[in-house]
Order: structure tokens, then sequence, then C-alpha cells
């Protein structure tokens, strides 16, 4: 039964790893029966690595968080080939929503990856949110619920499985999970009107994994956070919901769970409260260990029931599982080639006032607003870049925050800023660079503040995409 226990406590566990290849630890650990790995993209993912894992223990659920637009781990170089949610929810067409799901998908089922992290189900009822912003569909319920159930039956028809985030709903917060614990400050009512909505329409559009939010959701707990809580991830979620599928955690490093507990207790509160997969986004062997040896105290101890373990192992097996039933569909999306897709829903989703355009190299001014963690630091905005491929010469500068203007001369100018509606010294960035120079042109690839005078673009995302149709726009 020892034997038994610990490869239950292997399977549940999804861990990162630094490196481009699978450290020897990391095999050993597959072949003892680990269940997940989760890439980012300092593995420099590909084929290769990932027949490296395959090769070990054929039935591991590969993982990543691929939602386009901000997060992206395998276009981190260049940007997103996909403009994001928020650009969707702006195009408002879920067949289009549907299309750029199906492409992900068929992205990830090119490289035999099970399972993607995406689409982010969360409302963003708070313009200050510092981690959700664009990576929402929108500010309602019923937008986010619509278009959450068409990204799933994208992803999903390529035979792919989706994870929709973060339960029961990150975007009421002025918090980041990543830095410290979030509170959602509404009420039982307001929660089930607006932040359950998008979830129940991914269970009925058939998701195979949501992933929990470390959020302090008073109204439902007032004592634990959600990935922690019986009454959230099991009562609720489980019981009024209706769910069945894999639930796994947000990653437990995160400071907001992470300075209540060391990793290996936040596995097991989270397993006991009625989670499947522990997502461990950056380990090593020790680490490992040490999540693994917890587990298996708790369950000799009696803190967490084994009958608990076994069955969040078998709905890891059971994800696992129907990955390997959906080979016909990946053969059927692999030569299904949208190329247009991403660029066509950039393109809609640009909304623009003014009638600013430019005829020769500007100045771009990089308003540099530090984007949240869930981001790749190396993650380009990629104005500057777009814009040098239809005007060769752009000169480039960044401004932080604090910083003065550069001095103006003749040429265009351009600002690229993002997120004006959360960050008040953007928007005296952008009043100030207009008082001088009338004619300067912003460009905001977030959540925007509402337009004021001289031509302003929004694209509702950063991508690779999102910034070529902003670029095609301004030299139209």
């Amino acid at each position: 039964m020892s034997g038994d226990l610990y490869r239950l406590a292997r399977t549940v566990l999804h861990p990162g790893f630094e490196g481009t290849s699978a450290p020897d630890w990391l095999r050993r650990a597959l072949g003892e029966g680990l269940g997940g790995v989760v890439l980012f993209a300092r593995n420099a993912i590909g084929a290769g690595l990932i027949r490296e894992l395959r090769a070990e223990n054929p039935d591991v659920v590969i993982a990543i968080d691929e939602e386009g637009g901000t997060v992206t781990r395998l276009e981190v170089e260049d940007g997103s080939s996909f403009p994001g949610n928020r650009a969707l929810g702006v195009a408002d067409d879920v067949h289009l929503t549907e299309r750029v799901g199906r492409q992900i998908g068929r992205m990830l089922a090119g490289l035999d990856i099970t399972l993607d992290y995406a689409p982010s189900a969360d409302v963003n009822a708070d313009p200050a949110n510092p981690v959700i912003g664009v990576r929402s569909f929108g500010p309602t319920a019923e937008l986010v619920s619509r278009h959450t159930a068409a990204y799933v039956r994208g992803v999903q028809g390529a035979g792919v499985a989706a994870c929709a985030k973060h339960f029961p709903g990150h975007g009421d917060t002025v918090t980041d999970s990543h830095l410290a614990l979030p509170t959602v400050h509404a009420s039982r009512e307001l929660i089930e009107e607006r932040d359950l909505p998008p979830f129940r329409a991914a269970i009925e559009a058939g998701v195979r994994s949501i992933m929990s939010g470390h959020l302090l959701v008073p109204a439902l707990d007032p004592s634990l956070p959600a990935t922690l809580s019986r009454t959230v991830m099991t009562e609720l979620l489980r019981g009024e919901l209706g769910f069945d599928g894999m639930l796994v955690t947000d990653a437990i490093e995160m400071r907001a769970v992470a300075a209540m507990f060391p990793p290996g207790e936040i596995a097991v509160h989270a397993l006991d409260a009625g989670v499947d997969a522990i997502c461990v986004g950056l380990t090593d062997e020790d680490g490992l260990r040490e999540i693994v040896e917890a587990v298996v105290a708790a369950v000799r101890e009696g803190r967490l029931a084994e009958d608990r373990l076994a069955q969040a192992a078998a709905r890891v097996r059971e994800l696992s599982a129907w990955y390997a039933g959906q080979a016909e569909s990946r053969a059927k999306v692999h030569g299904d080639v949208d190329e247009e897709v991403g660029l066509d829903a950039a393109r809609r989703a640009l909304t623009t006032t003014g009638t600013g355009r430019l005829e020769r190299a500007p100045l771009v001014v990089e308003v540099n607003t530090r984007l949240n963690k869930a981001i790749d630091a190396d993650t380009p905005t990629g104005v500057s870049a777009a814009l040098t491929a239809l005007l060769p010469g752009p000169a480039r500068l960044r401004l932080e925050q604090g910083g003065e203007l550069p001095p103006f001369d003749d040429r265009p100018v351009v600002l690229v800023v993002h997120d004006a509606a959360r960050h008040p010294w953007v928007r005296e960035t952008i009043a100030r660079a207009q008082a001088e120079r009338p004619d300067a042109i912003v460009v905001d690839t977030g959540v925007p503040a509402p337009a004021g005078s001289g031509t302003h673009v929004h694209t509702h995302g950063i991508s690779r995409v999102s910034a070529q149709a902003a670029a095609e726009w301004l030299v139209r």
C-alpha cells in the first residue's frame, strides 16, 4: 500500500522545471508515475522535449498556458499570432472566437500537448484589476459566458483539453494573486449573477478541466482561499455547478497561498478541498519529494482520506484517457490551417478615434507599465516592429514611470501605452505629450481610458497580430 500511496501522490502533481530538456529527476519521477508536467517559455518548448517526457510516461498530462494575446509560452519571442480574449470580446463574434480556439488547439495538438490552461473565464468587472484585464473577454457575464463556451469548443474540437480559470472568478480584484491574497468583496448574489455564469457555460460546453483561483471570497468562505476551501471546490463547483472533470490549482508558489503554508501543506489542503491536480510552476527534485512526502504523510495520519487522493488521481488519468481518445480529432484538424484568423480577429477588434495617420517614420515612445507576472517578461508589444515593417526607420525609446518625455522634433509621435484606464500616470503622460504635440497618436494595447482629443488606436491586447493591425491602420 505504501508504494501505491506514493504513486497516487505523484499522479496528482503537475510540476514545472528549469531548462530546455527534461532533467534526470523529472525523468525518474515520470517513470515512477508522475501524472503531469507544466511547460513555460523558459523550456524552449518543442516536439523533441515533449517526446522526452512521453518516453518516460506516455500518459503524462502535459499542460501549458497558451491563452493567446499577452499570455503565450510558444510565441513569446515575436508575440502571439492571436489577439487575446478582450480583443475577441470586442469583436464579439463567437464563431470567430471558436476559430481562434481551434487554431490554438491545433498548434498544441501538433506538439502533443494534452491541456491548455485557457481560457480565462473571469469577468473583468474592475478596470483597475492588475492581473486579468485584457485576459478577460470583457466586463459582463453574458459576453464572457458566450465567448468562454466558444473558446472551449474550439480548443477541444482540435482534440486538446481546455481549462476554464480562475474559479470562482478573479475579475473583481485589485490585487495580483502572484504577489498577495486578493479578496473578492461581493455578495453571494452578485457572485452568482456575475462571476459564475461563464463557468456554468464552460461546463455546459464540456470543458475537461477548471483551474481554481487563489482568492479569498468571504461570501463563500470567510477563512480560506478558494483553492483550499471545500465549500468552494466541492460544495459549490462539484455540487451546485455539477463539474466532474479535473480540477487543478493555480501555481502553488504564488504568494496568495505560499505565504500561508509550505508547498506540501498547500497540496494537502487543496486535495482535501476537492482539487485533483496540483500545479507547481517551478520546482526541483527536493521540492517535488517534499510535496510527495507531505501528501503521503497526510494520508497515513488521517488528515487526507486515501479515497479522496485516489479519486483525484483517477480524474487526472481520465483527462489523459480523454486526450488519447481524441487522436482522430487531432488528425482531422492537422491540415486545417486557418492562417488568417488571428490577424482577422485583431483587425476586427481595433477601435479608433481621430483621423491621424503616418506618412513617414515616427518617434515611438513606449510608456512602460510593467506587465503582470502571468505575462512572460520577454513578450513584446510589437508596435515598433510592426511600424518598422511598413515605414522603415522609426526611432524607439522606453519611458518609465517618473521619466520625462523626450524633446520632440518634427517627426510624427506615437505613444504606445498599456492599460491607461488603470494608471493615472499614463493618462497624465498622454495629456502632457498631446499638450505639446496635439497630433501625437496614442496606441493603447490594454484596457484603455476613454479616448480624448486627437487620434487613439485601441488594440485591446498585446500580440504580434494586434500590433500589425494597428500599424496597418496608421499607415493606411
